[in-house]
């Protein structure tokens, strides 16, 4: 009797309905939006969706249909700096999202800051208040988005202060301190703004104090 042999067949794996989505890959959706929206492929409106779409999805399959439409980003980013989120060092885990539309959103006080921020505002304004915040970590990168719209954020003026940006229609403005204290918290903000305004500045008066208690005891006082 001849018998038909049939190759054992692969165990199926995982497609991406049911793969988790990561903070990378919402990340990479989100910077192929922001450069559809810079090139006039999507309106505010449709931006400000899908990025609402994007930082809800939970699976990889939720997420590539918001790009199925535009085309993959080629080439370097067209960002006028290198974002400081691409460093060796660069934070991980899960990101504190801030969305603004017609609407406000603050956060101030005495609070954690995590590694990663994304703060969005269309038509509306996002407050960060860093100035009493508790950093967990040595780097904290904020991703600021704004459409007709402000992101505001302010920080201690004893640490260091960096940004990479561009205003289309708009502003981009991060005032750059470099702390003496070589511990110092980084404060990195990236991101771009549509006829509206990211800004980012030391608030006069605000310091760490343990900051200043360490900086006293290296300098021997």
């Amino acid at each position: 009797m001849d018998l038909e042999k049939h190759p054992q067949q692969p165990a199926a794996q995982a497609g991406p309905d049911v793969i988790r989505a990561s903070d990378a890959d919402r990340d990479r959706i989100a910077d192929i939006l922001r450069e559809a929206m810079a090139e006039g492929r999507l309106t505010a409106d449709e931006h400000a969706e899908r990025v609402d779409s994007v930082y809800r999805a939970k699976t990889v399959g939720e997420l590539e249909p918001l790009v199925r439409d535009l085309p993959a980003p080629g080439g370097t980013p067209r960002a006028v700096g290198a974002a400081y989120d691409r460093t060796p060092d660069a934070p991980t885990g899960p990101a504190d999202n801030l969305v603004a539309i017609f609407s406000s959103a603050t956060r101030k006080g005495r609070w954690r800051a995590g590694g990663r921020m994304n703060a969005f505002s269309l038509f509306g304004s996002v407050e960060i208040d860093l100035t009493e915040a508790l950093f967990g970590q040595r780097l904290t990168v904020i991703n600021a988005t704004s459409v007709f719209g402000s992101v505001d954020i302010r920080v201690p003026e004893n640490i260091s202060l960096r940004g990479s940006g561009t205003g289309i229609f708009g502003s981009f403005e991060v005032t750059t301190l470099e702390s003496v204290d070589p511990e110092a918290p980084v404060v990195a903000v990236n991101g771009y703004s549509v006829f509206g305004s990211v800004e980012a500045k030391p608030k006069r008066g605000k310091f760490i104090a343990d900051l200043q208690d360490r900086l006293r005891k290296h300098l021997g006082h």
